[in-house]
């Protein structure tokens, strides 16, 4: 990896560029990086010993790769005009026996160190001093860069729902919605529960909300420990109904749901949040529409997501588990979680989807009034110096963390860029 940036980057010590049998190298273009199949750069222009030649440029870190990758007997390596090695244990050709030129690429110790440092760093932001030099452009432009990279993943996350359900964006909105609300601890639980009862199969109950809860509970397994149901009676009659669902439409229960709910407030319990996925069905799903008639507007937004449970999850956090405190069945902050998570990657992918800018600047402009989020993450990026005033912000510095920083992948990074590029 980093000889790829070396060479993108026209990093080497160019007093050094040398052919292995000793012809002098000058680099006119180093070509463009290829993310696909074939040799890693395209259309380079080397100058080799007074001659230009024009073609690809492949890079490993030793010779016999060539070999044991197979270039040797593929046809789309025989453009490569110039392999580029760490180390030279091996002489390379063509499919027709023709020897490539190759190069043992000189890179400064210097550089070698400070990649080094980022990658190995036992601190959390070695470049903490180098993202409090950035210039406010430089921020901009790169906060700006990692938002619409983490917008383009969740964007793929919906078309690939929407692959999945023929187009139906009621479909894809209400999977989004349950993985959303299951808040990173249980998202990907919440998501499988929600694939396992597809709409078409609730909305034939969806006038009781008490079949289904049933559906819910009993499909995510917290209904499987029927010991002293008899004393909550609410809870038995939602394994009676259960069961009778469950003997009615042969339903497939996803395997190994893990429901998390240590160091949880009591608000964020995995019941509370079945309980909240059954009221948004109840009297019929149709929230993808809603969210299209709101056209961005923040208010409306909110109000498609502010509910009050009533009846027995009003005051229960829990089946054995009963409050006299009522609180919201979601919070303000939480609903900002909504429209972050779930609205504004549905507008974007809408978007693309119509070929309509319209949507996608209704998502960006969401991003940009809404409260940033309040995680270690977010704070940590505070911080080292950058100034997070809202969503658009922190889902780039989320993006950062979980892209990059975690990964280590400090060469793509715009901090690790400026860093390795210092003299």
């Amino acid at each position: 990896m980093l000889m790829q940036y070396v060479w993108e980057h026209r990093l080497w010590l160019q007093e050094k560029m040398v052919t292995n049998t000793g012809l002098r190298i000058r680099i006119i273009d180093p070509g463009v990086r290829n993310t696909d199949a074939g040799p890693d750069f395209f259309n380079a222009k080397i100058e080799i010993d007074g001659c230009l030649w024009v073609g690809n440029v492949e890079i490993h870190n030793r010779a016999s790769d060539w070999r044991r990758h197979g270039h040797n007997e593929d046809e789309a390596y025989d453009s490569v005009v110039l392999h580029v090695v760490n180390k030279d244990d091996a002489q390379v050709c063509r499919t027709n026996g023709e020897p490539i030129p190759q190069l043992v690429m000189p890179c400064s110790a210097q550089m070698i160190d400070k990649y080094s440092s980022l990658v190995n760093a036992k601190v959390e932001l070695p470049c903490r001093n180098v993202i409090k030099s950035l210039t406010s452009l430089e921020m901009a432009e790169w906060i700006q860069a990692l938002a619409f990279e983490r917008l383009a993943e969740k964007s793929k996350r919906v078309t690939d729902l929407l692959a999945r359900y023929h187009g139906s964006w009621e479909d894809v909105c209400y999977v989004t919605l349950a993985r959303t609300i299951g808040f990173g601890t249980n998202s990907d639980p919440f998501e499988r529960l929600a694939k396992s009862l597809p709409l078409n199969l609730l909305h034939k109950h969806a006038d009781s909300l008490t079949q289904l809860e049933a559906l819910f509970f009993g499909q995510a397994g917290l209904l499987d420990n029927r010991k002293g149901i008899d004393a909550d009676p609410y809870r038995s009659q939602l394994c009676r109904e259960y069961d009778f669902l469950n003997n009615k439409f042969s339903l497939k229960r996803p395997e190994g749901l893990v429901w998390k709910a240590f160091r949880m407030r009591p608000q964020n319990f995995p019941w509370r949040r079945i309980a909240l996925l059954a009221h948004y069905v109840y009297g019929g799903f149709r929230l993808m529409s809603q969210i299209l008639e709101a056209k961005g507007d923040e208010d409306k937004l909110r109000a498609l997501f502010t509910v009050k449970l009533s009846g027995y999850w009003s005051n229960h956090y829990t089946f054995d588990h009963t409050s006299t405190e009522q609180t919201a069945a979601i919070s303000r902050s939480s609903i900002d979680v909504v429209l972050i998570n779930t609205v504004v990657p549905l507008y974007y992918t809408y978007a693309q989807q119509l070929d309509c800018y319209d949507w996608a600047e209704r998502a960006v402009a969401l991003l940009e009034v809404l409260k940033p989020e309040s995680n270690h993450l977010v704070e940590k990026f505070r911080n080292a110096g950058m100034r997070i005033d809202n969503a658009l912000t922190s889902q780039a510095v989320i993006q950062l963390n979980n892209a990059y920083c975690v990964p280590r992948k400090c060469l793509y990074c715009e901090a690790g860029h400026k860093l390795l590029s210092l003299k």
